[in-house]
């Protein structure tokens, strides 16, 4: 069987779909790996490391697409300037990689009128055997690392407390609004730089993780969150007076810092206003907010996604894209998560589509002509076929949250 490594196309992209490092087990399970040429280079993996490893290396889009399966970081709606362009060549195919099937559904129902199968990692179920597969995990951690830096580059202070002959230099206060993935690393990082930091998240459950990194987690006692995480971990979306009363809450702590990181982003919807106006007219000259969700519409009321807002003194980053920023690694996460789903979903040497299991079937978009999952059809307006009878579930652990944080943030 062929599987095909595209060239990206999302604009400003560096990252590649899999490294040289991933192919020898592709191989071993029977895959010819063909790359298209230049791939790998923005992300540090030149052509002939591919070549090394036993990839041939192909000059033409066409012939990355005449492969089997094909392998991408954006792909239909998660790149809707260019996404477009490869829709004549995918008649057929199995398309796996980052494709935003509840923020752009539309674009899963012009792949399956191409005849081709597509999985979006984006929506893997939140369970232990999937985790070494988790896609936005890993692009979360990436994210949550590189927010500290672009704040410690736009502070007009260094981080660390440090004594000076010239006196003593007070650290930098950091505030983290969100602490799944993206939200820790971010604490993680701050605190590494020798910062004070303060966390917020709506579930309770993550304070220990915070504590554990050295940070402090801000409680709010008069804020109930309730029912505030799905089956699966992640964030949800709460009514706008919950979100109030909250922003009420917040804005002490908001004035207090110097560097504000915001994460909070539910799947598929736009995400919640944290800081308002009024709360970064309270801050200092020369403070800094980062917002992590600025792709969703921001946390942030007066972030521009992409843009650099200065409001009164108070610098607002608005970054998009961030794990492109630090492509190497980015594309070495990446490529092992991508890699495991891949022989995850080969049996004896070719593809096997079983509904019966999980991972499979909840990041199945479209199959045979259709738009199969059920969530991207009710966003579309149309009945999901007919459901197959699953086999009996076996009962799984959850995973500790040592072992993997309860939301990404």
């Amino acid at each position: 069987m062929i599987l095909g490594v595209a060239r990206e196309t999302f604009p400003d992209e560096k990252r590649v779909a899999l490294i040289p490092a991933s192919i020898a087990s592709l191989a071993k399970a029977g895959f010819e790996v063909r790359i298209e040429a230049g791939a790998g280079q923005s992300a540090g993996y030149p052509d002939p490391e591919y070549a090394d490893k036993g990839a041939k290396l192909v000059a033409s889009r066409d012939e990355v697409f005449a492969a089997d399966l094909v392998l991408q970081v954006h792909l239909g709606g998660a790149n809707p300037e260019r996404g477009g362009d490869d829709l004549g060549r995918i008649s057929g195919k199995t398309l796996i990689g980052m494709c935003d099937p509840l923020g752009a559904p539309a674009a899963a129902r012009e792949v399956a009128a191409r005849g081709a199968t597509l999985f979006a990692l984006e929506l893997l179920p939140r369970i232990t055997r999937a985790q070494s597969m988790d896609v936005l995990s890993s692009m979360a951690m990436v994210s949550g690392y590189r927010a500290v830096l672009l704040a410690s580059t736009a502070l007009p202070k260094m981080f660390p407390m440090m004594m000076t002959a010239a006196g003593t230099l007070s650290p930098a206060r950091v505030f983290v609004v969100g602490a799944g993935v993206a939200g820790l690393q971010a604490v993680a990082t701050a605190r590494r730089l020798g910062a004070v930091v303060t966390a917020y998240d709506v579930r309770p459950v993550v304070k220990e993780q915070v504590e554990s990194l050295g940070a402090k987690f801000l409680e709010m006692e008069e804020l109930s969150a309730g029912e505030s995480e799905d089956k699966g971990g992640y964030a949800k979306a709460m009514d706008e007076a919950f979100y109030a009363r909250q922003r009420e809450l917040m804005a002490q702590a908001v004035a207090a810092s110097d560097v504000v990181i915001t994460t909070a982003a539910v799947p598929g919807k736009k995400a919640p206003i944290l800081v308002t106006a009024d709360m970064v007219a309270g801050m200092r000259t020369g403070s800094v907010i980062v917002d992590l969700a600025a792709e969703r519409g921001g946390n942030c009321e007066l972030t521009r996604p992409g843009e650099r807002v200065d409001r009164a003194g108070v610098v607002i980053l608005g970054p998009v894209n961030l794990p492109s920023e630090v492509p190497y690694h980015a594309s070495q996460m990446y490529s092992k998560n991508i890699s495991t789903f891949v022989l995850h979903l080969a049996k004896d040497g070719k593809l096997n589509v079983d509904l019966d299991d999980e991972i499979i079937r909840e990041t199945l978009i479209t199959r045979e002509g259709k738009v199969v999952h059920p969530r991207v059809c009710e966003l579309l307006g149309i009945e999901p076929p007919p459901a197959e009878a699953p086999a009996p579930a076996v009962p799984e652990d959850p995973p500790g949250d040592d072992e993997y944080p309860v939301s990404k943030g």
